[in-house]
């Protein structure tokens, strides 16, 4: 629910934590209600993509750097269609965007697509609080008149939560389309739509791969309707534990030793179809500056993440499943959660982490070229 003001700086705005803390500052963005699962991303820079990224679906972002809004808004950089995190918490909005590229504020386009966010307040005591507690719900009120603190209190607990969300189907692709190859066309892939960044098909059709984007809701027909050379999964919002579709597709798919990749969601319905659990993440993985260690080289790559869920699988030894014989292929060396798997016995491989990285490092971009060689391998 919101409101558009031109003052919104001057409007006094509140953030309440479901367990009872709360933040006092002005409004930023549109003025209204929210409610999310509040969580915080570490990146110093790319919000605009943090953004529109459809992972971040009914979540309220919290910025960990001080200073937000420094570039603007521009028209290149969006990843999706639209802004889709459910509020925006910053410490210090910039008051007058620099940058050649910026088309207006962050502020006003905040504003113009209706997402509730407040400024002004200790980002830094509030990163801290949910590192000690957890993610959790929160709601962002602001305006003249607000409500008392134990009716916005109730209101937050009200809200739904993000464990059991199947959140994927309201954030992907309703008619498939196709992203066509960079240059010569060498291979047509699949990507099943769960919530897709824009880049992703893009890194793809860099190295002559026809992208065909298909909803979330397709059938194991549909994918095979392109003939495809390669089949992926992509990231998207939600917990895992709901997605039996895609759970019983890419299953499918692993039947019929397609190539295959996943990232992010992907890596987690990859996870759930070869037969390990999934569970959420205390405070979750978000940000441009985490790092990972690809266990089939030992490189340690500094990579971009989203995800509040994990796969629970074992780290020292080869698990046995239904296609053969799969391990973990990238660990987080914060925390040892499993960054990766890859099947040993067909052509199946996923990350957890976005490898496309817009914004973020690009370590990580080979992942793309992996897939390109189980394709080729496939072919020959």
């Amino acid at each position: 629910m919101t409101t558009s003001t031109k003052g919104a700086a001057r409007v006094p705005a509140v953030l309440v934590l479901e367990d009872g803390r709360m933040f006092r500052g002005r409004a930023y963005g549109a003025v209204g209600v929210t409610f999310g699962e509040a969580v915080f991303s570490t990146g110093m820079t790319g919000y605009q993509e943090t953004l529109t990224d459809p992972s971040y679906h009914r979540q309220v972002v919290v910025m960990t750097a001080p200073h937000v809004g420094n570039t603007g808004v521009n028209d290149e950089d969006m990843e999706s269609r639209k802004i889709w995190v459910s509020g925006y918490v910053v410490r210090d909005p910039a008051r007058v965007p620099s940058s050649w590229r910026s088309r207006r504020t962050l502020d006003d386009e905040l504003r113009a697509q209706g997402v509730v966010g407040i400024s002004g307040i200790d980002t830094r005591a509030l990163t801290r609080h949910l590192r000690e507690r957890g993610a959790m719900r929160v709601g962002i009120f602001s305006g003249q008149a607000l409500p008392d603190e134990g009716t916005m209190l109730a209101e937050v607990r009200q809200a739904p939560e993000m464990k059991g969300a199947d959140l994927s189907a309201e954030v992907a692709t309703t008619e498939p389309y196709v992203v066509p190859a960079i240059g010569e066309k060498k291979f047509t892939v699949a990507a099943v739509d769960l919530g897709i960044k824009g880049m992703t098909p893009h890194r793809m059709a860099e190295r002559g791969i026809e992208v065909h984007v298909l909803p979330a809701t397709a059938s194991v027909e549909d994918v095979y309707a392109v003939n495809p050379d390669g089949v992926f999964f992509s990231n998207g919002p939600g917990d895992p534990a709901t997605a039996d579709h895609p759970v019983s597709v890419m299953q499918a798919v692993l039947e019929r030793g397609t190539p295959l990749f996943g990232i992010c969601f992907g890596n987690q319905i990859l996870g759930r179809a070869l037969g390990f659990g999934t569970f959420k993440l205390k405070y979750g993985h978000r940000g441009i500056n985490q790092p990972v260690q690809d266990r089939t080289t030992g490189k340690v790559e500094v990579t971009a993440h989203n995800h509040g869920f994990a796969v629970d699988a074992p780290l020292d030894k080869v698990s046995e499943t239904p296609y053969g014989r799969a391990e973990v292929s990238h660990v987080c060396l914060n925390d040892n959660v499993v960054e990766g798997l890859r099947l040993l016995d067909k052509p199946a491989f996923s990350v957890q982490y976005h490898p496309e990285a817009a914004a973020g490092p690009h370590d990580a971009a080979y992942l793309f070229d992996r897939f390109v060689s189980l394709m080729e391998g496939q072919r020959a």
